[in-house]
């Protein structure tokens, strides 16, 4: 993927970090430099970042494939869950927010009618973040689109800060980091599903 390619159309994205909208011209060069979750985050010849979400990837020249169909039936709400914060990615980092230790807790609410509220505490790696409302509508989506899940809460708090002690093993490895990196837990449970 280290090839330049030109935008077959002009296409909406999100300017990374700022996170504002932008509007990029057909005939613009540049390269995607990830592919995750749904969504590219590609490199202009100027070196700025952007993300374009999977509805534009045909002006990437990206053509349609078929997604493998994942079997949820044996998989409970609160695994589906975790698959779908697993598929969602801080577009600079080629890591789930899950395995970096952004989710810091997830609660499941039974609701009348065999329906459920989610409600997720998560963080960022930095205050400030522009991609904050980007990366919070990416959960808030994913999760709404799950079977018997009718509501879906999702704040964000930087108290405590992220630090990488929080990540997992396997995203440690996968940036390259020292394992050796002590866990530095939240001040709440990581995990709480009630039925």
């Amino acid at each position: 993927m280290s090839e330049y390619i030109d935008l077959s159309r002009a296409c909406e994205a999100i300017e990374i970090p700022s996170g504002r909208l932008a509007i990029l011209p057909m005939g613009t060069p540049l390269h995607i430099t990830q592919s995750l979750g749904g969504s590219y985050t590609i490199s202009t010849l100027q070196g700025n970042l952007y993300r374009i979400e999977e509805l534009n990837k045909d002006a990437l020249g990206i053509q349609e494939n078929a997604k493998p169909v994942a079997a949820v039936a044996e998989m409970s709400l609160e695994q589906m869950v975790w698959r779908e914060l697993r598929s969602v990615f801080d577009p600079e980092i080629p890591v789930n927010i899950a395995d970096l230790g952004l989710i810091y807790s997830c609660v499941i609410k039974p609701l009348p009618d065999d329906l459920n509220r989610v409600e997720i505490m998560m963080t960022l790696t930095a205050p400030g973040c522009g991609m904050s409302d980007v990366i919070k509508a990416d959960v808030e989506r994913k999760l709404s689109n799950l079977p018997s899940v009718k509501e879906v809460s999702v704040e964000v708090s930087f108290d405590p800060p992220w630090n990488p002690g929080l990540m997992s093993e396997a995203a440690k490895l996968q940036l390259g980091l020292d394992l050796d990196v002590e866990p530095s837990a939240p001040s709440f449970p990581m995990v709480k599903a009630t039925r």
